[in-house]
């Protein structure tokens, strides 16, 4: 309702000026009319997050597929529009995990994104990312697709973990850091890889400072992919599948970003697309994942 208000006011407003030949004060209005549909898009988003975890942080996974350096540079970039998309949001982000391509990019890489529906947010991003370019790596410049894939996991936090883990069911191995770094990087074993035996599941760290620091971490990342297992077990159980828990696969694509022969990145889900891949990968995914939520929205009210 106050919405509503402050858009007749300002519309009186506009009229107004006009009327009175007063191109400042229309300008004011405008920009004023501009920022209030910022808000209302906003309102909207948060609106549509009503699942149960959408509230949560989470974990953002990116890997690269087959393709060699060029995936992996892909996947490099689609982890970076990551971090510049959770700065946007004002989201705390840190790097729990990347394992650096051989020439250029990275294999795979872990982010924690920090804040209120985090994942209520990301889970729009679940998938295969498809990239179609000119390879700056081909020296006869030919155009190239490569794929990445999306994980998205809510981490539920100490109060609403779903699996209690054993020690005795991990195997933690430890091995020295890998990729670029400061002083005494690669001198010491202080990465930590972390293997729960009765599921195969495994995860790693190796950005903190010390070995306490990233078995802490690899931890979190482990109790969360556990916890999202268990959750998947029980949609399956109970036939709500989510989009946030369906299998990843390569033919699982969501959104395809095309920066050659011509330019738009494109949603295939929604069908919603842009012609300025640019700002896309600079972080600006908010009207995609509205559409997205809409959507899914309206399909649940079906």
């Amino acid at each position: 309702m106050a919405i509503e208000q402050e858009l007749v006011e300002h519309i009186d407003m506009i009229k107004l000026a006009r009327e009175e030949n007063d191109p400042e004060l229309e300008s004011e209005s405008v920009k004023a009319l501009l920022g209030i549909r910022r808000n209302v898009k906003e309102k909207e988003l948060e609106a549509l997050l009503s699942g149960e975890h959408d509230y949560c942080s989470c974990f953002i996974e990116v890997q690269a597929g087959a393709g060699g350096t060029e995936s992996m540079d892909w996947a490099s970039m689609v982890m970076q529009m990551y971090k510049l998309w959770a700065q946007r949001k004002g989201y705390g982000v840190s790097v729990v995990d990347e394992m650096p391509g051989e020439i250029a990019g990275i294999k795979r890489a872990t982010i924690k994104v920090d804040g209120e529906n985090a994942f209520g947010y990301a889970k729009s991003e679940v998938g295969v990312h498809r990239l179609v370019r000119i390879s700056p790596f081909d020296s006869a410049k030919r155009r190239h697709t490569s794929f990445v894939a999306v994980a998205v996991i809510p981490i539920l936090g100490d109060g609403s973990t779903r699996v209690q883990i054993n020690e005795s069911d991990l195997r933690i191995e430890r091995f020295r850091s890998g990729g670029a770094g400061g002083q005494s990087v690669n001198t010491t074993e202080s990465a930590v890889r972390i293997t729960h035996i009765p599921t195969g599941i495994t995860a790693s760290c190796q950005n903190e400072r010390s070995q306490h620091s990233n078995k802490a971490s690899a931890m979190a990342v482990l109790q969360s992919r556990l916890d999202q297992l268990e959750m998947a077990r029980q949609a399956q159980m109970n036939a709500q599948h989510t989009q946030s828990l369906t299998e990843i696969s390569w033919g699982n694509q969501i959104r395809t970003y095309v920066l050659h022969p011509y330019r738009m990145v494109k949603d295939l889900r929604t069908n919603y697309e842009v012609s300025d891949p640019d700002s896309v990968l600079e972080g600006d995914l908010d009207d995609f994942i509205l559409s997205f939520l809409s959507t899914s929205l309206d399909k649940d009210e079906e």
